[in-house]
């Protein structure tokens, strides 16, 4: 019998397949490689062969994107709350955009941002001060609703109304949801534009009151070179997590070329690059 994240690994794959985010064109050109590299050509065909990709129209530019973060959302939705056990509360997993209600100021550890928000728009002077890179937009959140005193204190009294009158946790202090987690989604990473996921990053971790979330990015790039631009070093993001890890180490095997087999070794073995079926757990500590 197969686990419950072995299972939800491969509906991730299909998802990506039946959507069209993962495809290969007529060209023999898989969506999520850089045609003008023979190696990204490489390493992503081992890919989506081993996914069993079918030739397909890719979806075209933020619409493939949106849909990897709809399914990313999908994934952690099914698996996530699964585990009580190890993290018990009561989880909340939404896709961020700018139609949203629900923005980084909707979370305890953030809601002055809101007040920061409004102060600027009304002072042009403050806001070219200041800036906007406070304002942060994940593509994907989990969060932790508040908790009734008598399910904080139903094994013992842990508090009572003189105490603790500030706690985020505790729903009597009329706070703000927790923001638990932050994932951004990343189908490839062409250019400047994944480095977006850092600058999220610091975002959430110079403007916050209170605890840090978790900061992880997903993506499907197969560039080893590429994946380390983002994926090495520490201080902003947790980690980074590949859509289909495993089979993409094989894919770079397969080419021979020595320094992307050792790179890619370097991330794995730094823990710095890791399978989507490990995200739910990590998210668990």
């Amino acid at each position: 019998m197969k686990s419950l994240l072995a299972n939800e690994r491969k509906k991730y794959h299909k998802a990506l397949l039946e959507n069209g985010v993962l495809t290969i064109d007529n060209g023999g050109i898989p969506s999520n490689a850089d045609k003008s590299s023979k190696l990204s050509v490489s390493i992503a065909t081992g890919i989506a062969k081993a996914l069993m990709a079918e030739t397909a129209e890719k979806a075209v530019g933020q619409t493939s994107g949106a849909i990897f973060e709809q399914i990313n959302m999908d994934f952690l939705s099914n698996t996530f709350p699964k585990l009580q056990d190890l993290r018990p509360g009561i989880w909340r997993i939404v896709k961020l955009g700018n139609r949203n209600s629900i923005k980084t100021s909707s979370f305890a550890q953030y809601e002055h941002l809101e007040y920061l928000s409004k102060l600027t728009e009304n002072d042009a002077k403050l806001a070219a001060s200041m800036g906007n890179d406070y304002m942060v937009a994940p593509d994907v959140v989990i969060y932790r609703e508040t908790v009734e005193d008598s399910e904080i204190n139903k094994t013992q009294i842990i508090v009572d109304d003189e105490i603790a009158k500030m706690a985020y946790i505790r729903k009597k202090n009329g706070g703000l949801p927790i923001l638990h987690a932050s994932i951004s989604a990343k189908w490839t990473m062409r250019s400047d534009r994944a480095q977006n996921s850092r600058t999220e990053a610091l975002g959430l971790i110079r403007n916050r009151k209170g605890n840090l979330p978790h900061i992880v990015v997903v993506t499907g790039e197969p560039m080893p070179a590429r994946l380390a631009s983002l994926a090495l070093g520490t201080g902003d993001i947790d980690c980074m997590y590949h859509f289909a890890l495993y089979e993409l180490i094989d894919a770079v095997k397969a080419t021979g070329a020595e320094d992307s087999i050792e790179l890619l070794d370097v991330l794995v073995q730094g823990k710095r690059l890791k399978d989507i079926s490990d995200l739910p757990l990590d998210l668990a500590v």
